[in-house]
């Protein structure tokens, strides 16, 4: 087996999702690296976290959590999320003392951050452990959008992303077609 750390996990570039929970303890919120949408009907989002971390703690109890995908401007708030552990720190009192918000979700018990590119109730539908992490699947119940550019991570640094790579040209699109259908399979039998 192959652990996948340092270097090579650099090449991948991924958003940053500020998951928010509610357990008896209190609310929590951490940055995951791993926050992906998997399904478009019904909505789905996975997130892969640690089994030691409050915020799993908090999702296994609530059976809920909200995704944050940060803006551009929330780098200090993913970093003191991530950089820190719900079980140590109030995360949330620490934020709103630098100046963050967090606004109570609609169809969940936890907060929502304010600002954030994008903004996902979930309801927990699936945890499956995966290696070291266990991924949560939570079905959309409410979203909200805004205009704030979401967050890149690459490297280990937050990236903005600036310049568009424009698709392929529609000559380009002629000559791919041609030689798709060149290689077509009889699928007749």
């Amino acid at each position: 087996m192959v652990e996948l750390e340092g270097d090579h996990a650099k090449k991948f570039i991924t958003n940053v999702g500020l998951i928010t929970s509610r357990g008896s303890e209190a609310d929590n919120i951490m940055s995951a690296e791993w926050t992906h949408q998997i399904s478009y009907n019904p909505g789905l989002i996975a997130v892969s976290i640690g089994p030691e971390k409050a915020t799993a703690a908090n999702i296994k109890e609530s059976k809920e959590f909200g995704v944050n995908l940060a803006s551009v401007d929330q780098t200090v708030l993913s970093s003191v999320a991530g950089g820190t552990s719900g079980w140590e720190t109030d995360k949330i009192k620490a934020l709103e003392s630098l100046g963050f918000k967090f606004y109570p979700a609609k169809k969940i018990k936890c907060l929502m951050v304010d600002g954030s590119s994008l903004n996902i109730e979930c309801k927990l539908v699936k945890e499956i452990t995966l290696g070291d992490h266990i991924l949560f699947i939570g079905e959309v119940l409410s979203v909200q959008s805004n205009n704030n550019e979401p967050l890149a991570y690459h490297k280990g640094m937050y990236w903005k992303m600036e310049e568009p790579i424009p698709k392929i040209s529609q000559e380009q699109k002629g000559k791919i077609k041609e030689i798709i259908n060149r290689f077509e399979r009889d699928i007749s039998d």
